[in-house]
């Protein structure tokens, strides 16, 4: 003991160590912050100048201090060993955080203890994930004037819910809706699904924003969208942008035309549905993020992963930061299977051929793609490297295909369909345009090509 207490003095007070040199009245506080952080070590009978000074090492005085400890909430289990006129408390991180005394709610940060402001608090809860955002019942959302009939209808398609009981009680049993004095409120998650669009602030933050930047920085933007649906069209509108966008090639398979995205759409899709279902919604400074760039595709959410998370157990375990949210994407099929989205994604690149996601952990939980040529070792043959007078009716094929699906784009669309630059693919449309068979609507940077009719 005299040669560890030699360390421990001259490292002096840190995260997991405290010197008193009393028992005062502070002492409550120093153990609370240290079981609502990692836990630690009080030393009783050390000053602040790391001296040894003693202290009572009675029954009696034993007694106070676990008298003391006993003011803590909920009960805390703290072992208290005396080393001749030391008395060491050895605080456990606590397991039903946040724990409080009579002065507060503390926190130890680096070699103090903070105590808690109210904001504060509330960051604590929300990271021990004492506070989750989707159970919060919403006083301020009836759902008599906030409900979107429409987004119900297709969840309750897509889920496979039978309407034997009414509206209201599925919503309860959804834990999507909950009475507040006697009127139905809906919950976040209620919210994030059923919620009327009607350009609601609060939830601006819920939504997407999708872009496409020419080159491979936030310089310039050629394209970009805010999405604020409920989250299943979120969901689905945000892949009908990347469709768009990104390349795509075609095979022919007997008389039937095969269109291949150069990245794997489940893989994509995978993405943008774990974006929106883990993200931080406390956090309302930013939004999830799908962008598209020359050489990638970057997916973000904030919030980073759920407390516990590591690099080395990442994608092997699971851990739901809003439970409700992931049950509601699970019944409707955006989840197919809880706790295998990142293998997912993994599997889709490797059987497209395509490199393998990328993934960052920080503050903000990022996927990134990279885009790379199109591969004809495995059949997709970009229309740019075809034959000369085979690539001309192929371009025009690929422009009218797009524009069966999309019923109109501008001439920066085309420019990722058919793998030209802006001037030739213009020249292209002009071409197109004159032979009838579409027709340019507007002039200028309102222009824009639909099927001739």
């Amino acid at each position: 003991m005299i040669n560890d207490l030699d360390i421990i003095l001259g490292e002096g007070e840190s995260y997991t160590v405290e010197f008193k040199e009393n028992p005062d009245k502070d002492l409550p506080s120093e153990v609370c912050a240290f079981a609502n952080a990692s836990g630690g070590k009080v030393y009783i009978g050390i000053n602040d100048d790391c001296y040894v000074v003693g202290t009572d090492t009675s029954n009696s005085a034993r007694s106070r201090i676990q008298d003391t400890i006993n003011k803590i909430e909920p009960r805390l289990n703290v072992e208290m060993d005396v080393h001749e006129n030391i008395i060491v408390l050895t605080v456990p991180e606590g397991t039903h955080k946040p724990y409080s005394c009579p002065a507060g709610f503390y926190l130890r940060s680096g070699p103090n203890s903070q105590k808690l402001d109210r904001d504060s608090i509330v960051e604590f809860f929300q990271s021990e994930g004492r506070v989750r955002y989707d159970e919060i019942v919403r006083e301020d959302l009836p759902v008599a004037e906030k409900f979107n009939e429409e987004a119900y209808k297709k969840f309750i398609s897509l889920a496979g819910v039978s309407e034997v009981l009414n509206r209201d009680v599925i919503l309860k049993n959804l834990k999507c809706a909950g009475d507040v004095r006697g009127e139905l409120c809906f919950t976040n998650a209620g919210a994030l699904f059923f919620r009327k669009n009607d350009e609601d602030v609060e939830f601006r933050h819920a939504g997407l924003v999708c872009a496409l930047y020419k080159g491979t920085d936030k310089v310039y933007i050629l394209d970009a969208k805010e999405l604020g649906g409920d989250i299943m069209s979120n969901v689905d509108d945000a892949i009908v942008f990347l469709k768009k966008h990104l390349r795509m090639s075609y095979k022919i398979v007997s008389v039937r035309r095969e269109n291949i995205l150069e990245l794997p759409e489940n893989a994509l899709r995978e993405a943008v549905v774990n974006a929106v279902c883990h993200r931080d919604y406390f956090e309302k400074g930013a939004r999830v993020m799908v962008e598209i760039f020359d050489d990638r595709v970057d997916i973000v959410s904030p919030g980073g992963v759920c407390k516990g998370i590591t690099t080395e157990n990442f994608g092997t375990i699971s851990i739901t930061r809003n439970s409700i949210v992931a049950g509601m994407l699970h019944r409707s099929g955006y989840i197919e299977q809880m706790g295998t989205g990142i293998k997912r994604m993994k599997n889709a690149a490797k059987e497209a051929q395509v490199a393998e996601p990328e993934f960052e952990l920080s503050g903000f939980f990022r996927v990134t793609f990279k885009r790379a040529g199109i591969d004809s070792s495995i059949g997709r043959q970009s229309v740019a490297n075809r034959p000369q007078s085979a690539a001309a009716s192929d371009r025009k094929r690929a422009v009218v295909s797009y524009l069966e699906e999309y019923e109109q784009g501008r001439a920066i669309d085309f420019v990722n369909v058919v793998g030209l630059s802006d001037g030739r693919v213009r020249a292209l449309l002009r071409e197109m345009v004159s032979d009838g068979s579409i027709e340019k609507v507007g002039k200028n940077r309102y222009a824009h090509y639909v099927l001739k009719r």
